[in-house]
């Protein structure tokens, strides 16, 4: 279904969600990241606890990485639709829709090279 609405704010509210989105999920990668390092930090500071810190707080970082990659995924998913609905009023014309969805599919790459990072150093 089309929108009728013809207004161009309509396609910017959504531009700022999807921004909102990947600041989101790169706060969650972050918060990830320093859990995993955390554990480290725990391991190398009383290395009589054994693996069980480290290796929790291993997995639950990763958790956190796992799920910023795909809230980040999904936003771009619903930004799409959202373009997809919108009538030619609703877009300004030159505009570029495609900088923020490419912006986002980079954060999701590099955050599967930060996964890949973090498994090839268990």
């Amino acid at each position: 279904m089309k929108s009728a609405l013809d207004d161009p704010r309509v396609f910017f509210a959504a531009e700022r969600t999807l921004m909102a989105w990947n600041r989101t999920g790169l706060a969650l990668m972050a918060f990830g990241f320093m859990l995993e390092r955390f554990g480290l930090l725990l391991h190398t500071l009383r290395p009589s606890l054994g693996h069980v810190g480290r290796d929790l707080s291993f997995w639950i970082g990763v958790g956190f990485v796992i799920l910023a990659l795909a809230f980040i995924a999904l936003a771009v998913v619903q930004f799409r639709r959202v373009l997809a609905t919108l009538g030619p009023g609703e877009i300004p014309q030159g505009y570029l829709t495609w900088p923020g969805i490419a912006m986002n599919a980079a954060v999701l790459v590099l955050g599967c090279a930060l996964l890949a990072y973090l498994f090839h150093e268990l």
